[in-house]
């Protein structure tokens, strides 16, 4: 029986290769607002945040995500973020 192939996606803050379900990712919808996307199917382009307090807490330090998304990011969906992974 063949295994079953495990999607991998890299976290933009510690560049570290995770298991999908192990990240958050974070979407710019087309219509220019910045979604939590628990499911990980949203529309949009996305980036991926290890489920981590440390990891989040760098990201809004450093505005990564701004850089990668192009779009300015409310503190909401940072806190949307660390409720996710608690």
């Amino acid at each position: 029986m063949k295994a079953k192939k495990i999607p991998m996606r890299t976290c933009v803050v510690t560049k570290e290769k995770c298991e999908k379900r192990d990240l958050l990712r974070i979407v710019r919808t087309p219509s220019g607002d910045v979604i939590v996307d628990p499911t990980g199917k949203a529309n949009g382009r996305g980036a991926y945040l290890k489920k981590d307090v440390e990891v989040i807490n760098k990201a809004r330090a450093s505005k990564i995500l701004e850089r990668i998304l192009e779009v300015n990011i409310p503190d909401s969906v940072y806190d949307e973020a660390l409720s996710l992974c608690e």
